[in-house]
This record gives C-alpha cells, sequence and structure tokens, in this order.
C-alpha cells in the first residue's frame, strides 16, 4: 500500500488513524504492521506511543498544536515589530537620520539594523511591509518651511473666526489661487504590448496660458485668463469682476504670495471693505486651499484632450473645462470631502 502524507491529512483524519492504531496495539499488532496498516511511517507510530506514556493516550490520539507558534520564528519581537512600525507611520527616513528619502525595503532595513540590531534579507523586509499592512504609495509633499503651530491655529482660531463673521454678515467665502497651463503637459498612460513604450506625439512649440480662480464650499467657481506676468493690477482686475459677480460680501481666503500684500491691492480694497475683504492662509499650506483641488481637476480634463497647437486652441480647452465645472456645483463641493480640507465644509456660508 503507497503511504501517504499525514501532514497534508485533516486533523481529524490524523486523530482517527492514532486512534486505529492504538486499537491494534491493544489486540496485539506489531508497529510495523499497524503503520503499514494505517499509512504512516513504523517511527511515526513509535512517537505516538511515547507520546502517550508521557502525557496520556489521550493527548497522543488528538495531537499537539500545529505548525510553529504565531510570531516564533520571526526575526524582530512583537516589542520590536510595533516599534519599527510607529517609526515608519510617524516619520520619514531623513527625519531619522537615514540615507533616504522614501520609505522603500532597503530604508526598513537600515532602520531595523539601527533600532533593533538585527539585519533583515531584503524578501523578509517586503514580508513585514506587507503584514503591517503598508503599501508602496505616491507621497503628498509638504514644505519644510511649514510651521504646525500656525496650521493648527489656522484651523482651530483663524478660520472658524473667519467662518463666523461671513455668517453675521451674511457674506459668502472664497478661496483663492492662481495657476499655470502648459500645452506640452500630458501626464496620463496608454495602453500599449508589452516593452513596446507608446509615442505621443506633441507640439513643438511651447505655450502657456495663466489663470485666477476662487471656488466656495458651494460649488461656484469663478475664473478668469490672463497671459501677462500676475501683477496687482491683474489681481485688481480680478476682484473687480469677482464683486460683479455676487450680491453678498465676499470673504476672499488665498495665499501669501508676495502680490497679494501689495500696496496697490491693500489700498484698493480699504475703500471696500464692506464688499470685500482679504485674508491669508498659513505660509507654505498649499494643501489647506480648496481652489487647488480645482486646479488639479481641470488640468487633468485639459491634459486629457489633444495637446494644444496654439495659443487659440489652449484658450478654448482651458475655457471649456471651467466652465464644465461651473456647471457642475455638486463636481466641486465634493472637493471639500478631502481630509485636508474638510474643515471649510463644516458649515456651508
Amino acid at each position: 500500500m503507497k503511504k501517504q502524507d499525514g501532514r497534508h491529512s485533516s486533523p481529524e483524519a490524523q486523530s482517527e488513524k492514532r486512534r486505529i492504531a492504538f486499537r491494534m496495539r491493544e489486540a496485539g499488532y506489531q508497529r510495523a504492521e499497524i503503520a503499514r496498516l494505517v499509512s504512516v511511517h513504523p517511527s511515526t507510530v513509535g512517537d505516538w506511543y511515547r507520546v502517550a506514556r508521557k502525557q496520556g493516550e489521550a493527548v497522543a490520539i488528538t495531537g499537539g498544536e500545529r505548525g510553529a507558534k504565531l510570531g516564533a520564528r520571526r526575526r524582530l519581537s512583537s516589542a520590536q515589530a510595533l516599534r519599527i512600525q510607529h517609526l515608519i507611520k510617524d516619520n520619514m527616513p531623513d527625519e531619522l537620520d537615514l540615507p533616504h528619502a522614501l520609505w522603500t525595503r532597503r530604508a526598513v532595513i537600515e532602520l531595523v539594523r539601527a533600532r533593533c540590531h538585527v539585519t533583515l534579507p531584503l524578501t523578509t523586509a517586503g514580508l513585514y511591509l506587507r503584514r503591517w499592512g503598508f503599501t508602496p504609495q505616491k507621497p503628498a509633499k509638504q514644505a519644510c518651511e511649514q510651521k504646525p503651530e500656525a496650521v493648527q491655529q489656522w484651523l482651530e482660531e483663524d478660520y472658524p473666526a473667519i467662518e463666523a463673521q461671513a455668517k453675521s454678515e451674511g457674506g459668502i467665502i472664497h478661496w483663492g489661487d492662481e495657476t499655470g497651463i502648459k500645452n506640452q503637459c500630458q501626464h496620463g498612460r496608454s495602453y500599449s504590448l508589452r516593452g513596446e513604450t507608446p509615442v505621443q506625439k506633441i507640439p513643438g512649440k511651447r505655450l502657456s496660458l495663466n489663470m485666477i480662480s476662487t471656488v466656495t464650499n458651494q460649488g461656484l467657481v469663478r475664473f478668469m485668463l490672463y497671459e501677462e506676468t500676475f501683477t496687482a493690477k491683474v489681481m485688481i482686475r480680478f476682484l473687480q469682476r469677482l464683486l460683479r459677480g455676487s450680491d453678498k460680501k465676499v470673504f476672499l481666503i488665498m495665499d501669501n504670495l508676495r502680490v497679494h500684500h501689495a500696496n496697490k491691492v491693500r489700498d484698493w480694497l480699504a475703500t471696500r471693505k464692506k464688499t470685500i475683504e482679504l485674508f491669508f492662509l498659513p505660509p507654505y499650506s498649499p494643501e489647506l486651499n480648496p481652489d487647488e483641488y480645482l486646479n488639479g481637476d481641470f488640468k487633468a480634463q485639459v491634459h486629457s484632450g489633444k495637446a494644444a497647437r496654439n495659443k487659440k486652441q489652449l484658450k478654448s480647452s482651458v475655457t471649456k473645462a471651467m466652465k464644465l465645472l461651473q456647471k457642475r456645483p455638486e463636481r466641486v463641493a465634493k472637493y471639500f470631502k478631502h481630509s485636508k480640507i474638510a474643515y471649510a465644509a463644516i458649515a456651508a456660508i
């Protein structure tokens, strides 16, 4: 009879084999004959007998716990693993004096070697990362100059005060920003046969267009295109247009671009306090500005089409994308579900 590998049998089937072996032993069968009849090696039957002598027949029949205990053969202890997880979650490699910009398997190996004095193979480092729930992701960028305390103050004090003032005065809050778009910028992907990189032909002539825009948490979009350098004069021109289209006082929130603080802009605003006020986000905190999400949305739409071959086509593509967003306020309002700007969607003004 061909022997079967008992390790692949269910625990119930293995217990039944042991039970039969002990009954046969009581009946006077020899070890070799028992082993042949239950399809195991004679030494396995001997192992069952030894367990029975030490721990009892019942334990020998049921068998012990199968396989190694969870974590028994791992290179890192539970405490070490937890420590490494927290370090990776709360820091980037350079913050821990490691010569890496991002968390890779090699960066994790160096971290474990430095903090736990354990050397992990490359494959094992990957296994640990997957077991801990870490996946490779494109990191979000944050300026080194950003001050966490200023961001905290903005979220807890500054913005709530602006929101309360706008509500008491029956105003509307706009978030504004400037951006530029180029005809040669294509970031999408295209299907192609494996190993054959697709070639996209784009115009050799570089074209660019500038835009200033604002959004509200109700999905209202306002924008203005311009080709010249952004100056105080251009900004005032946009502010005038913004006021013409609003029947409420405008509370405009922007970043700290120098033009926004220009004397001409400040003087213009000073004579119109009843209709518009300008406020500033914490320095180096673009992720707090909902208009940044509008910029990403409309650029994705423009770049998904054919590359513009002249300034007229570029302007037409941008205008079409922006007007489409103006007609879909529910889409724009969804920007405010992002965790970074959800603070601005708490109460619609």
